[in-house]
């Protein structure tokens, strides 16, 4: 019988620290940050509970593994998303917060531990080299909707709108509150109110 916590030398097994990421990749999928203990990620990853401190010291390290896969993923999807460029600033950042939004609702787990980086190790697994840049490419669009203004600041403000609006929409409040199931108005409101409403409408 093989030894659990070493891979199959008869298959392409990937190794303890790759599986212990894609376990708890697929369990904050289904049960959300909270269930993320390295106990519960030891176990169903068929380890003993100590096994997974050999690759990760600390529990925040893992959860930062964890969420580098989000970004990661996030980051595909943008790149195809925003494809060569030709589309203006306006209308690229339109799709790029569309796909923000998209990811958020569909993967409510995996954005709940991405944003968390009071509990995330993002400076020790280079978890900013990840993140940040993400954040670059809005202040970029930002900056070409609006030259001359803070586009720093006015990406944080539209992220920060983003981010509310994705969590109050999980939580039913927003089409509470509405009275629509659409959240198209909500996304084109808070784009004009961040950067002005578009040209001819």
């Amino acid at each position: 019988m093989s030894d659990p916590e070493k891979p199959d030398a008869d298959g392409p097994e990937p190794d303890l620290r790759t599986r212990l990421v894609d376990v708890g990749v697929e369990l904050v999928s289904q049960e959300g940050a909270g269930a993320l203990t390295l106990r519960e990620i030891a176990r169903r990853a068929g380890v003993s509970h100590g096994a997974p401190r050999r690759y990760f010291p600390t529990h925040l390290e893992l959860l930062s593994a964890i969420a580098h896969r989000g970004f990661a993923q996030l980051g595909a999807r943008v790149t195809t998303t925003l494809g060569e460029g030709d589309a203006g600033p306006r209308d690229q950042l339109t799709e790029l917060a569309r796909t923000y939004l998209e990811f958020a609702l569909g993967n409510p787990g995996m954005y709940e531990l991405m944003f968390r980086h009071d509990l995330l190790e993002s400076g020790h697994l280079r978890l900013r080299d990840t993140s940040l840049p993400l954040f670059g490419v809005l202040v970029d669009l930002v900056d070409r909707v609006r030259p001359g203004g803070d586009a720093r600041s006015v990406a944080g403000a539209l992220w920060a709108n983003l981010h509310g609006i994705a969590q109050l929409w999980r939580w039913g409040s927003l089409q509470l509150a509405t009275g629509t199931d659409d959240l198209a108005p909500l996304l084109r409101t808070a784009l004009d109110a961040h950067l002005g409403p578009e040209a001819g409408r």
